[in-house]
């Protein structure tokens, strides 16, 4: 019953949480430096009551990616985990947790183990699922950055995604909407590669792909700082951290509000979100049942 459109909702938007990677940044060391993470766990702690106060509810809260900073295999990674998840546990239980994976979830390059023990974790590294007449597209896009030890699961992602946007064309969704880690572009889609967006070849590609499949917007973070950008009428959405920042941002969440024509959005500091909740405008387009 999820594929018909029934009005106006909305949805929460995290990325980076991040467990260590504060410390990490402010010793310098973001190999090893990442032994406390006290900060991130308030940081998210505050996240998660921000979210539960919210009336409406969201329909979900989707997090995308870099769940933690301890890389596969190293010393504090388990604990971070851990430590996330009693966070993420107290999220109110009609709020679904939708978990993206990031390059500190999985590694900068991939393999079939980093990416078993990550599903273990946290779930699938790649799915869809439909709210409301909405198609939602979940990506590991670390295998778009680079697939050299698994290019196997690449070809299979490429796969399931083509019979993903064909399905989406048969059932006449509203809008079709992607969640990935690393950003197409970050904020025009020609710009020069480097390690915060895809590589020009790879962007080009998908970016077509999902201009003729309709999509409307792509979210993502990895870039610790709010950027984004148009594409033929596709919009890349970059979200600062709900952990570090590494630019001028403050600790946030985004809010998208999802209409019959638009899909509109809003980045809110936590103490904002905390105190003051949804501004009246964006609440106004919820109540408008169509």
């Amino acid at each position: 019953d999820e594929y018909q459109w029934r009005g106006p909702f909305y949805f929460i938007q995290g990325a980076d949480p991040q467990f260590g990677l504060m410390k990490a940044w402010a010793v310098g060391d973001t190999n090893n430096g990442d032994d406390e993470w006290g900060e991130e766990i308030k940081l998210a702690e505050q996240a998660v009551q921000a979210i539960n106060k919210l009336n409406p509810k969201p329909k979900f809260f989707v997090l995308c990616g870099d769940l933690i900073h301890g890389m596969p295999g190293t010393q504090w990674r388990k604990d971070q985990e851990q430590d996330l998840k009693n966070v993420l546990k107290n999220t109110d239980q009609d709020i679904p947790l939708v978990f993206v994976s990031g390059n500190h979830d999985i590694g900068n390059t991939p393999t079939r183990e980093t990416i078993d023990d990550y599903c273990k974790n946290w779930g699938d590294d790649y799915f869809s699922f439909w709210v409301g007449g909405v198609f939602f597209l979940v990506l590991n896009s670390q295998l778009y950055f680079d697939s050299s030890k698994c290019p196997e699961l690449k070809q299979a992602q490429d796969v399931w995604l083509s019979e993903q946007l064909a399905d989406a064309e048969k059932h006449k969704c509203k809008h079709i909407v992607v969640f990935q880690h690393i950003p197409l572009f970050l904020r025009k889609p020609d710009e020069d590669h480097d390690y915060f967006n895809l590589e020009k070849s790879v962007r080009q590609e998908i970016l077509e792909k999902f201009h003729k499949a309709g999509i409307k917007a792509v979210f993502s973070g990895h870039y610790h700082r709010n950027a984004g950008g148009f594409y033929r009428g596709l919009e890349m959405v970059v979200s600062s951290a709900i952990g570090c920042q590494l630019g001028e941002d403050t600790h946030g969440l985004r809010v998208v509000v999802v209409t019959d024509d638009e899909i509109v959005h809003k980045y809110y500091s936590l103490n904002e979100l905390s105190s003051q909740g949804i501004e009246k405008e964006l609440l106004d387009m919820l109540a408008k049942q169509n």
